[in-house]
């Protein structure tokens, strides 16, 4: 094969893999994100995405830039059949940001299958922000390998499920409160003990 042709093929495989590199730089899948602002009433969050964007700068050199705040941003948080489990979510808390295949906000705004309005993909505007996803810094202290629990990060609150056992277990450093609109029922197979 001469230079020439083997030139023209590496040339073309160059041409291809840049081409692919430009491609996947424009997707969006995902990535983390540090909350902003949370307005309770939408259920939305106002996030900084965690990671810097190398943009090109003239020929050769890239620069490291933060992207937008991005605002209005859905929660997803665990939700189904009638019940919830809500977070208070706060300034500096951190989150997973996904980006949507399609624009969602006919969706958004009215619920149910609805046509895009408009014809973008992986968008910035089409996240949703998975709560819950942490940097090491901010790793939950004594995370149980055995048992579920639903708690405190410094766990002076925790409840508590023990699967080996059967427990249930609760831990508090205040008050235990139960406001019941009918009758408070405790019963125990061997006998019930307060106190004790």
């Amino acid at each position: 094969m001469s230079q020439g042709i083997t030139e023209r093929l590496h040339s073309e495989e160059e041409q291809q893999r840049a081409a692919a590199f430009n491609n996947s730089a424009q997707l969006r899948v995902a990535i983390p994100a540090i909350i902003e602002s949370f307005d309770a009433g939408k259920q939305t969050v106002s996030v900084q995405p965690a990671i810097t964007e190398n943009i090109q700068v003239g020929e050769e050199a890239t620069k490291a830039t933060k992207l937008p705040i991005l605002t209005d941003i859905p929660i997803c948080f665990p939700r189904a059949g009638g019940y919830s489990i809500t977070l208070p979510i706060k300034k500096g808390d951190e989150c997973l940001l996904v980006f949507a295949d399609m624009c969602i906000d006919g969706w958004w705004q009215s619920g149910g299958v609805q046509d895009q309005m408009e014809t973008r993909r992986h968008d910035l505007s089409d996240a949703f922000a998975i709560i819950g996803t942490t940097s090491q810094p901010r790793k939950v202290a004594a995370y149980s390998t055995e048992n579920m629990q639903i708690r405190t990060d410094d766990g002076n609150i925790v409840i508590e499920l023990e699967k080996s056992s059967g427990n249930v277990n609760v831990q508090c450093k205040g008050d235990f409160k139960v406001n019941a609109g009918g009758d408070i029922k405790i019963k125990g197979a061997n006998g019930v003990n307060i106190g004790g």
